[in-house]
């Protein structure tokens, strides 16, 4: 079996740590609204895909989970822990890792990148979140805390009600690729 390594420069890893303390810094930032607050996390992890790439910006969100997990508050409601596990947010969190990836791939390599282009990269990567998370949500909420609970209130607790705001972060995010991407390109050739 081949085996295969990523080597990463002093900068990539930088800015892998940079995105993962961005992500939980983006958890502090939030407005409460039920089972699942609204936060910028999900910003900074369409942005970490966009900036790194597919491998870093998934290792930026799978460090931040990683410290989380072990005991450092950085979740939303400052929470961490392996018993965030058992949270019913934690799907969304397992999200930003593939959302990072997807973003990253479906952008990575385009030294000018347009804004519709990283949109649609944008809003692809956010439904990997909720491909994962609203399953995670429903499951967590009616098989382990044992409430009542349909798909289609999940999908209305945890989808319907975050759809504009997620709107906004993609635009923000691609509006900052458009901008920052060939930037720091071209700070790298140096």
């Amino acid at each position: 079996m081949e085996e295969t390594r990523v080597k990463i420069n002093t900068r990539q890893m930088i800015l892998t740590g940079l995105f993962a303390a961005l992500t939980a810094v983006g958890a502090f930032i939030q407005i409460p609204i039920g089972t699942v607050p609204i936060t910028l996390q999900l910003l900074f992890t369409i942005l970490a895909g966009v900036m790194l790439g597919s491998k870093l910006g998934a290792l930026s969100q799978l460090v931040y989970v990683v410290i989380g997990l072990f005991g450092v508050p950085v979740f939303a409601g400052g929470t961490g822990g392996f018993s965030s596990v058992l949270s019913p947010r934690f799907g969304y969190v397992i999200g930003f890792i593939l959302c990072a990836y997807v973003v990253g791939k479906l952008t990575e390599g385009n030294k000018k990148p347009g804004f519709i282009g990283l949109l649609l990269a944008s809003f692809i990567g956010v439904m990997v979140v909720y491909l994962i998370g609203v399953p995670y949500l429903y499951l967590i909420v009616k098989n382990l805390m044992g409430k009542d609970m349909t798909f289609a209130a999940a999908l209305k607790t945890g989808f319907f009600i975050f759809i504009p705001g997620d709107l906004l972060k993609c635009a923000a995010a691609s509006a900052l690729g458009v901008k920052v991407v060939p930037a720091v390109q071209k700070s790298a050739a140096y």
